[in-house]
Formats: structure tokens, C-alpha cells, sequence
């Protein structure tokens, strides 16, 4: 879960005194790495397992989980993250033998039951998901961080890097994202199922490239996170998502390379782990602090095993889809994991265990097969892959060995199955659980349906008969609905409107129902052009900006109608200016529906544009939505 007691780094002394005990746990593990100090002759798994609370009645964030956790004091295996809205389990290690992954899927099931019997006293749902869909960036503020010294030092430092204004999202897939955010917060949108693996330190270089080799198809075939804010973007948008929220970089004139916190890395492994956290350490400035009180290198010379603290605090902070990690067993020695980081949480719990059954068995198989996987595939290759996979998810085609190029459904059927269920044989995996979870695998290729898939299509379906607020409400009340029976995602249906219990329209916001795709003119236009442009688009109302995009006036088709009534002679010569209404009522994103309907009808005015910062338009509401609002009400009440 992380190292909580860290600060900020606020002066050099203190940051050079953390410097010099980070370059001491380097030669400590150097040293113990030399002196094979590590454990060997047992391999354990494990995971974690991040999920988000939603209220029961809107489907919306539920920011509560201090006081959650006040109510689960007893159990030691949840803790906070990032956002209010979301919360960690840590789950048992246990030996990479026998049925672990029944046993895994049990402790899961068990641990999300406890917390869910707590959450229900608090009129709240967890989810299992890679993004919320009904996550809207208000939700991302300062104000529901938690409350941690860990987390608000993170923030603080990570907007010190910062070379820009802002942190920008960039992002296309069927629908397009742009938008600036004032905080690292962005990252708290991304819930995952994080699986690791203990390695041998004499295998850690083979079974680190493997681990990179296999990401791409790995993640391909477990894809869920393709809603942001309402758009559909990626098949796996946290991978753009985590990358861009915490990216200190600005553009340049120049084409100096800077890397990124979180990446895929650069190259293949070649030596040791120790370049991994010599680079990381190269490459990217220290964050955080801890109160480091142990000496690492004492404690060498005295034949104890360090803690490496300072080590652990600043990996902590540099994020790799597949991290290394240290730690130490319950028997005192140190051993080494790789940390899968881009399987999402969900869409169920035996979604997420199959995913890691085929990722760990893919793991053991390859070894079996190969022993350097990059005389196979190339390290771009790997990389391509894995950005075709977050993008395109199960409908990706791969550069594979001896550059064959193959579809990923069929790649992972044919080839990387067999090979899992190899790796699992190899392991000692009761059969039981090889065929439950690489069957869950099997049929997502058969069906070609994962997680994604399923939200991209049902969300796609719903939009054509409701609106958007509804459709995502609807889409999170399914996947609750699924979760709780643990019906693996491929065998889904189709999201049912019905599903969704109450929808109380007047306690929404502007920003759940305004349009942002709207048409504007300029005030030097002529009105004949204004006039064509709103028949075309069958549109009653345009917003009229000026060459900075700031709202300066509204043109009605009742103005149009009137100027070319009376003004019939001077068509050619008046423009939008002539006509438009200067005098305008506007609402903010945060205006409720209720308050909306009441300007409406107090003005008698058909439209309200809606602004920030005063005059920047980013959206419209109009007496036609109110309408079309109305039409779902009472389809419902019937």
C-alpha cells in the first residue's frame, strides 16, 4: 500500500540528508545482491485491490472513506488512497502452488463483503472498475483528497515539478478529450487489481522482460476503463490517464527528452534490477522524504537485513506498469517481486483473478520456453504492443515473435493460453483452478469481450434513447448489479435502463445535461450565414464569441426570423452584431437543473449559455433538453 510516513522534501538539508541514505540502501542491496542474502526456493503471489464507493441513490462518488474506516477499525488489511472516494485491501501472500488462485478469489470475495456490509449502513456501493463512468472532473478537487500527510505532500511535490500552468489531458478514441486540471489529483480516477510475484534474484532479468513482453496481450484481453468524463476514449484509458495526470513536462522549441514518472520504460533489462532503481534515481528527482532513523549499511555490517526505506519511498513515487519491488518475509529474509500494474479493478472479482491467473501462468510458461525472450520480440515491439493494447484493448493486432503480425484474440487462444496452462502444470496449480480461470480467458476471446467492450457497447446503445448523465448512471448500476453475482463480464447482458431504481433530475447539475458540442458565430458574421448555420443544424439558439473564444452575445432564431422580416433590403450588410442580445442571463456547470428551470422561467428565455471564469463558454442548455428530460420522467413513471 505504499509508505505513509513521508513529507514533502521543504529544504536542502533535508532532501540531502534523504539523498545520502537513498545511495546507501543502493549499496546495501548491491551488497546483499552480491552475498545472496535473498530468499530462494519459495515463489509467493499476491494483490491488491483498489476500488471506488458510489451512493446507492445516484450512482455518483461517495466521498467517504475516513469515515468508512472509523467503522472498520478492526480490519488491518484496508487502508485509504489517493481520492475520499476510494479504498485498498491488501490481500494474504500465499505460496504460487496448489489452488492459491481459488483461495485468492475467496479472501477477495470475503474482504469486499465486510466492507460492503459496512458501506451499506452508509447508503453506499463499492465498484469495481478501471474508471467510475460517472466520475465527472468536479469530483477530482483538492477537497476530497484524503486527509493523509502522505497524500498532500505527493500533491505538493509533484506540482513543484510542475514546468507548465496545468496538467493537461489529451486523449481520442471514438469520442476526443482535452482539457487542463489544476492538481495531480487526475491520478485518483484510476482503480486497479495490482498482482505480484516474487522472483528469483538470479531469474529477476529473464522474468522482468518477460513481464514486458506479456504486458500487451495481458492487457489487451482484461481491458475496463473506457469512459472518462463521459467520453469514450481508450480501451484502457488509465494508461494515458495516470501517465498525463502526473506529467510535470511542458512543450518546447527544442527536442530535448524528458521522461515521464510513469512509463513503460526504455529498454530491455540486461544486468540486474539495481538498473532500474540506479535510472529512476538518474532520472527523476526525489519527492518525498521519510524519516529514515535505520542505517542500511550498519545494519549490513552487522548481518541484519535493512528495510531500505528510503529505497522503497522514492520507487513509491516513480511509476512503472511493471515496478520491482523489496521486501522482506515473515522469515527475516529479503526477497524481490514484480508488481503488475495495468490489470483494472473489475469487472468482477473472478474477471480480476482469471486475468491474473493468465498473466502469472504466462509468466512460468514463458521461462519454461525461453530463456531471453528479447532474441524474440524486440523492445519496441513490446512497447508498440502494449500502446496498442490500452488504446484497442482485445481489438488489437500485435507485433509478435519473428514479427509475426496476429490478432490479439487469436494470439492469446492459440499461443499464450496454452503456454499459461503450461507454466500453471509447472507450478503445481490444482487443475480445478488452471481450467475455472483460463477458461474465464478462453471465453472472452471466443465471445471477443472483456470489460471494455461491454461499457463501450452498452454505453453507445443507451446514448441513442437517454441521455448521457442517465446512460452512465445506468452503466454503474449494472456493473454493481453484475459485481455482487460475480457473473464474469463476458456474460453480461446488455445494460437495462430499468436497472436503475430513482433518478432524481433535480438535484443534477447543469454540467449532467448541458451540450458541449455547440455552434458559434462570430459578431462580424452576416446574418445570412448565421441564419443557414442554425437551419442546417436545426438549432434555435448560437452563441456569439469573440476571436478568444469569450461569450459576448446570443442569436435566437426569433431575431433571425425578425431581421429578415423587416430588414429584407439589408441582408447582405448587417452581421450577428446588429441583432444579437448583449444582455445575457448565464449559469456555471454548478448550477443545479432546478436552479436552471427557474432562471428559464423568470427571464422568459428559452436558452442559458454556460460559462467559467465569467465569459468562457463551454456549454448550452435549452428549453429542448428541459423537454427532453421531461419525456424520460415520465417514462419512468409509467
Amino acid at each position: 500500500m505504499g509508505e505513509q510516513r513521508v513529507s514533502a522534501l521543504n529544504d536542502e538539508k533535508k532532501m540531502q540528508k534523504f539523498v545520502r541514505a537513498l545511495l546507501a540502501d543502493v549499496q546495501a542491496m548491491e551488497y546483499m545482491l552480491e552475498h545472496e542474502w535473498f530468499e530462494s526456493g519459495t515463489i509467493r503471489i499476491g494483490a491488491e485491490q483498489e476500488m471506488v464507493m458510489v451512493n446507492k441513490q445516484t450512482q455518483k462518488p461517495a466521498c467517504v472513506a475516513m469515515e468508512a474506516l472509523k467503522k472498520m477499525k478492526d480490519y488491518d488489511w484496508v487502508e485509504t488512497e489517493l481520492a475520499k472516494f476510494n479504498l485498498e485491501t491488501n490481500l494474504t501472500p500465499r505460496e504460487f502452488v496448489g489452488s492459491c488462485f481459488s483461495e485468492l478469489e475467496k479472501e477477495n470475495s470475503m474482504k469486499l463483503e465486510k466492507i460492503q456490509e459496512v458501506l451499506d449502513t452508509m447508503d453506499t456501493d463499492l465498484v469495481l472498475t478501471g474508471i467510475l463512468p460517472t466520475l465527472k472532473k468536479r469530483d477530482l478537487i483538492m477537497d476530497n483528497l484524503t486527509p493523509k500527510k502522505r497524500y498532500f505532500a505527493l500533491m505538493e511535490a509533484i506540482n513543484q515539478q510542475l514546468i507548465g500552468n496545468s496538467y493537461e489531458l489529451k486523449l481520442s478514441g471514438i469520442d476526443e478529450l482535452a482539457l487542463k486540471h489544476d492538481s495531480p489529483l487526475l491520478e485518483a480516477v484510476n482503480t486497479s487489481f495490482q498482482i505480484h510475484l516474487q522472483i528469483e534474484p538470479k531469474d529477476f532479468v529473464k522474468m522482468y522482460n518477460i513481464a514486458q513482453a506479456i504486458t500487451g496481450p495481458v492487457m489487451a484481453i482484461s481491458a475496463n476503463s473506457p469512459l472518462v468524463f463521459g467520453k469514450r476514449l481508450w480501451h484502457e484509458s488509465r494508461i494515458a490517464m495516470f501517465q498525463q495526470a502526473l506529467d510535470t513536462r511542458s512543450s518546447h522549441d527544442h527536442m530535448r527528452e524528458r521522461s515521464a514518472r510513469v512509463s513503460f520504460g526504455r529498454d530491455w533489462l540486461h544486468q540486474s534490477i539495481m538498473e532500474i532503481y540506479k535510472e529512476d534515481i538518474a532520472r527523476f528527482r526525489v519527492l518525498l522524504s521519510s524519516d529514515v532513523k535505520e542505517d542500511s549499511l550498519a545494519c549490513i555490517k552487522k548481518g541484519e537485513t535493512p528495510k531500505l526505506r528510503s529505497l522503497q519511498v522514492h520507487n513509491s513515487t516513480v511509476y512503472r506498469w511493471n515496478r520491482p519491488c523489496y521486501g522482506i518475509s515473515e522469515n527475516g529474509k529479503p526477497h524481490l517481486r514484480i508488481e503488475n500494474r495495468v490489470i483494472a479493478a473489475g469487472p468482477t472479482v473472478i474477471d480480476e483473478v482469471a486475468s491474473a491467473c493468465f498473466w502469472l501462468g504466462l509468466m512460468e510458461g514463458m521461462a519454461l520456453r525461453t530463456d531471453d525472450i528479447t532474441k524474440h520480440i524486440s523492445f519496441a515491439d513490446a512497447r508498440d504492443n502494449f500502446a496498442k493494447a490500452a488504446q484497442f484493448g482485445i481489438d488489437s493486432k500485435f507485433n509478435w515473435f519473428n514479427d509475426e503480425k496476429i490478432p490479439a484474440a487469436q494470439l492469446i487462444k492459440e499461443k499464450l493460453i496454452p503456454i499459461a496452462r503450461e507454466g500453471l502444470e509447472y507450478r503445481k496449480v490444482d487443475r480445478a483452478d488452471i481450467d475455472r480461470y483460463l477458461g474465464v480467458i478462453e471465453e472472452r476471446t471466443d465471445k471477443h469481450m472483456n470489460g471494455a467492450r461491454w461499457m463501450l457497447r452498452g454505453y453507445s446503445d443507451l446514448k441513442k434513447t437517454i441521455g448521457e448523465d442517465e446512460a452512465l448512471r445506468v452503466l454503474t448500476a449494472e456493473i454493481v448489479h453484475n459485481q455482487k453475482k460475480n457473473i464474469p463480464v463476458h456474460n453480461w447482458p446488455a445494460p437495462d435502463p430499468s436497472r436503475l431504481k430513482q433518478y432524481k433530475i433535480s438535484e443534477m447539475l447543469v454540467s449532467d445535461f448541458m451540450a458541449t458540442d455547440i455552434f458559434t458565430v462570430q459578431k462580424n458574421d452576416i446574418i445570412q450565414l448565421v441564419a443557414e448555420l442554425m437551419d442546417w443544424n436545426k438549432i434555435k439558439y448560437t452563441p456569439v464569441e469573440d476571436s478568444k473564444g469569450k461569450l459576448i452575445g446570443l442569436v435566437s432564431a426569433r431575431l433571425i426570423l425578425r431581421e429578415l422580416t423587416r430588414n429584407s433590403s439589408s441582408r447582405s450588410t448587417r452581421t450577428a452584431e446588429n441583432i444579437m442580445v448583449t444582455d445575457l442571463i448565464t449559469v456555471t456547470e454548478e448550477t443545479t437543473i432546478k436552479e436552471a428551470i427557474k432562471l428559464m422561467r423568470e427571464h422568459n428565455i428559452g436558452c442559458l449559455p454556460v460559462v467559467v471564469n465569467g465569459d468562457d463558454l463551454v456549454g448550452l442548455i435549452t428549453e429542448n433538453d428541459f423537454i427532453r428530460i421531461s419525456r424520460r420522467l415520465i417514462e419512468r413513471m409509467d
